[in-house]
């Protein structure tokens, strides 16, 4: 089993840099009381290779998978560092904190985020629903909170209130999707980045200018083009959420546990991406150039 390093937060709540989801692939269109055991067995799987950063969100519809997967997993819960996030119920967050803890078979959460910004149709919206947030963490069932998909101008309008900074935002995030200025931003303000569709370029973007590069850096360090996207990701100081429901490609993963990009790499990466933009999720929010 691998050991996955931590990264400390702004809170100085320690994340592993590379995280588990329980998205995409695993998202259920109906909640009901079936348990998905092949979910429950794939989450159990990771946590047996040492993932032990699990992403969730009520969204998903499988936050009962997720409990179930660490109870069975008997790995003891102070190791685990679980997120959730809310969307559905924001409008109570109070109440959507404990539905989540009951289907999760926890006392608290090690990250509480907000899904997205859009529920908002004022700054103020999202202040309020951040000053619940805080009551949330003082409350003691997150250990730390945060926001996804957020962009500047939205984290610009909670932190005009916040007596908690948000320590992370969760965004989707690879070469062809740097966000312009906003990485940047977080790095100035304290935010961690953790990069969701970290391996965008391979799975649906193949055909680019990184392809060639991706090819001769996975020979260089005698690994997978997925890798040296992931390591990308971490060598650019975000924490990378990934998935699989293979234990092959899962372990194949911790490969970049064991490599590091030189610098001049990572920007050579980061250069190449930037002549491309390609945003596989929220499309419906952003037009086709849209780079934010």
């Amino acid at each position: 089993m691998s050991s996955i390093p931590n990264k400390k937060l702004n809170d100085g709540v320690e994340i592993p840099v590379l995280g588990y989801g329980t998205g995409t692939a695993w998202y259920k269109k109906d909640e009901n009381n079936q348990i998905d055991r092949e979910l429950v067995d794939a989450i159990k799987t990771a946590i047996s290779l040492g993932y032990y950063h699990l992403d969730g969100a009520e969204v998903y519809s499988n936050e009962r998978e997720l409990g179930v997967a660490i109870k069975e997993s008997s790995v003891p819960r102070e190791k685990l560092f679980v997120t959730t996030k809310i969307i559905t119920n924001i409008a109570d967050i109070s109440a959507a904190i404990n539905t989540s803890l009951e289907k999760l078979q926890l006392d608290y959460v090690d990250l509480y985020l907000v899904h997205s910004p859009f529920f908002a149709k004022s700054d103020e919206e999202l202040q309020k629903a951040w000053a619940t947030m805080e009551k949330v963490k003082e409350s003691g069932k997150a250990r730390s909170i945060g926001v996804s998909n957020f962009l500047q101008p939205h984290l610009e309008a909670i932190l005009k209130t916040a007596k908690v900074p948000p320590s992370m935002n969760q965004i989707e995030y690879h070469p062809y999707l740097q966000h312009g200025g906003l990485g940047p931003f977080h790095h100035e303000k304290g935010i961690t980045t953790a990069s969701y569709g970290p391996l965008t370029p391979i799975t649906r973007a193949k055909g680019g200018p990184l392809d060639q590069t991706l090819v001769k850096l996975a020979q260089k360090y005698a690994t997978t083009e997925g890798n040296i996207l992931l390591r990308w990701s971490i060598d650019s100081g975000t924490v990378p959420i990934t998935t699989s429901g293979k234990a092959v490609r899962l372990e194949e993963y911790l490969g970049v546990l064991k490599f590091q990009l030189e610098p001049v790499e990572v920007e050579e990466i980061r250069r190449l991406g930037d002549q491309k933009h390609y945003r596989a999720f929220w499309t419906d929010k952003f037009g086709p150039e849209d780079r934010s």
